[in-house]
């Protein structure tokens, strides 16, 4: 069948009229904060991130998550201020540029409520319908009074005001974990008042809201509600009282779409279960809003780890949504729609349930794709690489683990002729041995999409090649990539390293637990944390110690959930603020010795099994033994780089080729850091 064709039937490509609002197509990126803001305002790294979207043929963005309509909701994780005149014309220039490429633009406004921390902004008090604590910011909020109330309605009023100047097509009012929400559900309302007790009094506030925005932008301005229709919480807004909410809104006349959600975020481990990350169900959500739609006959939106085609394209197929949120994936490729209306599907990077994108952003971070690294910095690094405008060189690139893989990439993509050598029979270095968590098996397709785009660009592995000085000088390349990752390291002991297994030898099944084991995380991120799950899901008794003030600091709070649940559940004890000074053997057993950076005392534990976490120690033989016949010496000018700029001295005019260094092979880092290293370097080249 013709392409044209195709797309003509495909459900996700048909236009949908919202109101007066011609949607060209069925897929949205849902409202987020990326944290990219700058003195609360969307300058140019906000703006950019979402008009690169646009340019991938997304119908519509909305901006924000949420933008904060008064100062006493103090910004969590980098929100817009909605409540600042100063917001329209950034805003009118993020939206003009946006409309030019043919996708709608709407934002999210808000009150945080209690989900925010008093500390911040201007120091003012956090509020919420009754003094009930949120966990998630350990904010005691202060019971609303009637004059806040009515300056609140006023503040939304204005912040709508506000964005329709901007020439923005819509907004979407936030009631989700926050503050008006926060007056429907009765684990946050405790009031006797007329803001309090029947559904009735719970969404009086709300409406009050609804009500003045809709008199300062008029009918025509659309509307929405991002609303929670179900808190899934024993003692929280039940499904009937959440679906009854959906009918009232839409029986006021003043709501033109509906964006649900199901479940309460006031913590870590729900929020996980409203947002899944990998291992997690995927789109877990998506037959409640199909539920909502059907009960309310009315246009719903929804998004909740939509992260492929196929399942976008059966939500709006069957009926269940009007408008499909790929909202992370998005983030992974903001290309989506110009894939499927190029008949390449194939060729979507895919999102593979990191979560790392969220992670930064409430641990106080921009967001970040684990594998794409041009997102959130479109200022300096395409989308779209380019051929280069000069010379073709031959690069030679050892190693095909993530780093190494996206360099041969992208000196593909700019036209250079590409080699890989691989030292193992298989492509994907720590990504695979991560990819053993059965839990984490998703994040293979970081390597197996790479794999894809190498056979498609014609690029050579070499595998089972344990690349030497020969092996490099035989090929005779202009340019060397080494990207040789490392190997585990093992923590600074006085005595007993040779009777320690490293976490890699748990994931890799090449060391089977035996307990009780006593795990020593002095890394503090996944490495540690996954080896622990896999044996206390194995049923072996086991002890986490670790030499930081909190546990697992490099595991942002959406990753550390299912890893706590998996401890919890197990009865695995963890120890912090402990360092592992010693280990001898004692007959059978080990003797593990335990000491303090904050006292001279220790203590022991007779264990089975003493397993080590220290990171990465960077396999740079090979890269020692080229530096004195490359051109650069190894050398690299950093202020170049970061400029994007030729980063490569020519330090030897004698040298035979560039010398470049990425990823682990340089010390330990992550899988980010690996990627955007090939990427910065290799569009330089």
């Amino acid at each position: 069948m013709p392409l044209a064709q195709q797309n003509a039937r495909d459900p996700l490509l048909q236009p949908f009229q919202l109101k007066h609002l011609t949607l060209r197509n069925r897929i949205m990126s849902t409202a987020h904060e990326p944290a990219y803001s700058e003195d609360g305002m969307p300058k140019d790294r906000y703006r950019l991130y979402h008009v690169e979207k646009a340019k991938g043929g997304v119908a519509m963005t909305m901006t924000a998550g949420s933008a904060i309509v008064s100062e006493d909701s103090p910004p969590a994780f980098g929100n817009l201020f909605a409540f600042r005149d100063e917001i329209v014309p950034w805003m009118k220039r993020l939206a003009d540029e946006c409309h030019e490429h043919g996708t709608a633009v709407m934002i999210q406004l808000t009150h945080l409520g209690r989900r925010t921390s008093w500390n911040k902004g201007d120091w003012l008090p956090v509020l919420s319908p009754s003094p009930v604590k949120e966990a998630a910011h350990r904010a005691m909020p202060k019971t609303i009074e009637d004059w806040d109330i009515d300056r609140i309605v006023a503040d939304y009023a204005a912040a709508a005001q506000r964005m329709q100047e901007a020439g923005l097509d819509g907004i979407e009012i936030e009631a989700y974990g926050h503050l008006l929400d926060a007056f429907w559900s009765p684990a946050t309302n405790q009031r006797e008042d007329d803001f309090g007790g029947s559904l009735e009094n719970r969404t009086r506030f709300s409406n009050m809201v609804l009500a003045a925005v809709r008199k300062a932008v008029g009918d025509a301005f659309i509307v929405g509600f991002r609303l929670v229709a179900d808190e899934q919480w024993d003692i929280g807004l039940t499904k009937e009282d959440g679906i009854e909410i959906c009918r009232r809104l839409v029986g006021t006349g003043k709501v033109d779409f509906l964006n649900v959600i199901r479940g309460h975020i006031d913590h870590d481990a729900p929020l996980t279960d409203v947002i899944p990350i990998q291992g997690m169900a995927a789109s877990p959500h998506l037959d409640f809003a199909g539920e909502v739609r059907a009960a309310t006959r009315f246009p719903v939106f929804h998004a909740a780890r939509i992260a492929d085609v196929a399942t976008a394209r059966h939500a709006i197929a069957e009926g269940k949504l009007d408008m499909v949120g790929m909202t992370r994936a998005h983030i992974a490729d903001p290309h989506i729609v110009r894939k499927i209306e190029a008949g390449i599907e194939d060729r979507i990077r895919p999102c593979v349930g990191a979560t790392y994108c969220l992670d930064r952003i409430y641990e106080g971070g921009g967001a970040l794709c684990i594998h794409n690294a041009a997102t959130g910095r479109e200022a300096t690094i395409p989308h779209i690489i380019r051929p280069t405008d000069g010379p073709r060189r031959k690069a030679l690139v050892i190693g095909a683990g993530p780093a190494g893989l996206e360099a041969a990439r992208v000196l593909a993509e700019r036209g250079h002729q590409v080699e890989v050598l691989e030292a193992s029979g298989e492509a994907g270095g720590q990504v695979r041995l991560a990819a053993r968590n059965p839990r984490r098996r998703e994040l293979i397709g970081i390597i197996d999409w790479r794999l894809s785009e190498l056979a498609r660009l014609g690029v050579p592995i070499e595998y089972n090649v344990f690349a030497e000085e020969e092996d490099v000088r035989a090929r005779a390349p202009d340019v060397v990539v080494i990207a040789t990752g490392g190997i585990a390291h093992t923590p600074p002991l006085t005595a007993g390293e040779e009777l320690v297994v490293s976490s890699w030898d748990i994931l890799a099944g090449t060391v089977k637990p035996e307990g009780p084991v006593l795990l020593y995380d002095d890394h503090g991120g996944h490495g540690g944390m996954s080896a622990a799950e896999m044996i206390a899901k194995a049923g072996v008794e086991l002890e986490v110690v670790s030499p930081e003030r909190l546990f697992a600091p490099e595991v942002g709070g959406m990753n550390y959930t299912p890893y706590a649940r998996a401890i919890v559940e197990a009865g695995v004890r963890v120890t912090i603020n402990t360092r592992l000074k010693s280990v001898r053997r004692d007959g059978n057993a080990l003797v593990a010795v335990l000491g303090s950076d904050y006292s001279s005392n220790t203590t022991e534990r007779r264990v089975a099994q003493v397993v080590v976490e220290y990171g990465t120690l960077p396999m740079d033989d090979l890269y020692v033994a080229l530096k004195p016949q490359s051109r650069n010496l190894g050398a690299v000018d950093y202020k170049a780089l970061i400029r994007q700029q030729a980063p490569i001295p020519l330090s030897n005019p004698n040298g035979d080729f560039d010398l470049i260094r990425i990823g682990d092979a340089v010390h330990s880092r992550n899988i980010h850091a690996g990627i955007y290293d090939a990427m910065r370097y290799g569009l330089l080249i």
